[in-house]
């Protein structure tokens, strides 16, 4: 047999070359969609692993050089997503290894992690339960030292227009009026009937799944409260859209609805002043959409805490 070296070759290297016609720094370069697997601590701090897609970018502060080195970003990524669970920690060591992989490039640093994150919801008055899918982007940052990070995610609810309701009620009772003349006495048990007839019901408000986007800008020293923030909308909210549902539910969820009627106004600022009394969340940023079944057009609204000029609408 014969034997062979296995020498290493020089490879040519065109990113180190300057292309002087096309110089000059750039805000962000790096690569998105990344498809990595995380692991993330859930409301029982269980590790639970979820596929997700990353976006990785540096500054290209270096007017004269041709580019950065993609390859040490995806590398970075799958070490340390693949080592340790998500959290605000490992992601300023990932960022940190970023800016000294491109010391000579970069002085910024950025990364967004976006993944489904599955909770298991309790019915509203059965004893069912069933999976919720939460839609959460996690965000953070790295300049002169300094690290920030965010949370968003989206969360459906049901909203009963309030107008609607109104005119509904009039009709109900213009239709009262006339099933129940002022010359005749009122039967107590002829209006329960009436009241469970079709006709005691002769117009409903209009309502409709709507949406509710949350972006939250975390302090330092706490974690990623992604259960405590659904809650805390949620709560804010009252009429979450359900998974297992049998009729005892869908009753509770009318209850629900027709005690929270709103406008897409009223859901932003109920939202607005839930996270306005939580001292984990340092600003934020919330659009309540109410996508209509009256119109073809959604019914949208915003609030911001903005500080220091932080988020805007």
């Amino acid at each position: 047999m014969t034997a062979t070296t296995n020498t290493a070759r020089l490879m040519p290297d065109i990113a180190s070359q300057a292309d002087a016609d096309n110089a000059g720094p750039l805000d962000w370069v790096g690569m998105d969609e990344i498809a990595v697997p995380i692991r993330i601590a859930d409301a029982d701090g269980v590790l639970v692993q979820s596929p997700a897609r990353v976006a990785a970018h540096v500054n290209l502060n270096q007017a004269e050089a041709r580019g950065i080195h993609m390859s040490r970003l995806y590398l970075h990524v799958d070490q340390h997503l693949s080592r340790e669970p998500l959290s605000p920690c490992s992601l300023r060591r990932l960022l940190r290894d970023f800016l000294e992989s491109h010391a000579d490039l970069s002085d910024r640093a950025r990364i967004s992690v976006r993944f489904d994150h599955m909770v298991r919801r309790p019915a509203l008055a059965s004893d069912n339960s069933g999976w919720k899918t939460y839609p959460v982007v996690i965000n953070a940052s790295m300049h002169d030292g300094a690290f920030a990070f965010e949370l968003e995610t989206e969360i459906l609810y049901s909203s009963t227009c309030p107008c609607s309701a109104a005119l509904a009620r009039q009709l109900i009772q213009e239709q009262f009026a006339n099933d129940f003349a002022d010359d005749r006495p009122i039967d107590r048990a002829a209006v329960l009937e009436w009241l469970g007839s079709e006709s005691g019901i002769c117009a409903t408000p209009h309502s409709q799944r709507s949406s509710a986007r949350v972006r939250v800008r975390l302090g330092n020293g706490f974690e990623f409260p992604i259960i405590d923030l659904i809650d805390l909308i949620e709560g804010a909210l009252q009429t979450p859209v359900q998974t297992a549902v049998k009729r005892e539910d869908e009753q509770a969820f009318a209850l629900l609805n027709g005690q929270n009627l709103m406008f897409c106004e009223d859901a932003a600022r109920r939202m607005r002043n839930a996270l306005d009394h939580d001292e984990r969340i340092v600003d934020f940023w919330v659009r309540a959409s109410h996508l209509e079944s009256l119109h073809p057009h959604d019914a949208v609204a915003y609030a911001t805490k903005g500080i220091d000029g932080g988020f805007v609408a």
